[in-house]
């Protein structure tokens, strides 16, 4: 059975009449297996021993409020507008780079972009510019098709960095109001990865000054440590400016949320909550830590 995040908590302070070491160390054990990682957990942890010497005595809905604030002043680090992304380009194409490796959800996120946008009444131009793989593209354009948008994309095999280029040459041609471009997923080298993502940059600066706007990075919450790693990659490649979370199992593995923020001071924008079209949302802090913290939780 996999307890959620508050039912880990509660577990680890039941029958509690103090908060001693002991309480402090099964917290510990729950935020790490919650996926928040050791230097986030160990920063709540410490919060949370300060305020324990402090109060002295404290009972348990005073140690989990202690929590939900720690765990909100956190996620205020990389806290964003979500409004702002669709006027920050006035007169021209608000441009998305989407990186991320293979299998996180990657091209289905810029699907529901697509149409998140578009139903916002936004022009969208996508642009397929994982040119090594073959599923990628056709994958893509079953979502351009789905969502109702352009697509631009070249034949296998493609210099990526001129598929971006087209793709924002094309939507400033069409008045399109938002362009996202799909990249390669590959982490095998590094160098190769930085100078890809470096040049796809370049190009599309050249094709609209002031682009790219965002640099979008996708992660899936179920892959718990390897998230933290693949960001800490592509943070090295390039400037991350957000990042998207997908299946994000709130039941379990919220805290990889928590730990994402606290490590890059970027903020999480959107989360898929499903495999539909329609299943993604702006991420809202507020109702994420009232999530982690659901009492119904502990009737399950």
């Amino acid at each position: 059975m996999a307890f959620s995040f508050f039912q880990k908590i509660s577990r680890a302070i039941v029958g509690k009449s103090r908060v001693d070491d002991d309480t402090l160390d099964n917290i510990e054990e729950a935020l790490i297996e919650s996926d928040m990682g050791v230097d986030t957990t160990l920063k709540i942890v410490d919060a949370l021993e300060e305020r324990v010497q402090k109060d002295k005595m404290m009972n348990f809905d005073e140690l989990v409020g202690y929590l939900r604030e720690e765990i909100a002043k956190l996620l205020e680090q990389g806290e964003s507008q979500p409004e702002t992304v669709q006027d920050a380009a006035e007169g021209r194409p608000y441009v998305i780079l989407v990186v991320g490796v293979n299998g996180v959800g990657k091209t289905t996120t810029i699907g529901k972009l697509a149409k998140l946008y578009k139903s916002k009444g936004k022009k969208v131009i996508l642009g397929a510019a994982d040119t090594f793989r073959a599923a990628a593209v056709n994958q893509l354009v079953i979502w351009a098709e789905r969502a109702g948008v352009d697509i631009v994309r070249q034949e296998m095999g493609s210099d990526p960095a001129s598929v971006a280029f087209d793709t924002v040459k094309a939507a400033v041609a069409r008045g399109a109001d938002v362009a996202i471009i799909d990249t390669a997923g590959r982490l095998h080298n590094r160098a190769d990865l930085m100078n890809e993502l470096t040049k796809i940059r370049n190009v599309c600066g050249k094709a609209c000054p002031g682009a790219p706007d965002e640099v979008l990075l996708v992660l899936d919450a179920s892959t718990g440590q390897n998230a933290f790693q693949q960001a800490k990659e592509f943070a090295r490649a390039t400037k991350i400016s957000s990042i998207a979370v997908t299946k994000l199992d709130g039941t379990a593995k919220g805290g990889v949320v928590v730990g994402l923020v606290d490590m890059f001071k970027v903020p999480v924008k959107y989360i898929g909550t499903g495999e539909g079209i329609n299943d993604i949302e702006y991420f809202d802090r507020d109702g994420f830590v009232a999530a982690l913290f659901n009492p119904e939780d502990l009737k399950k």
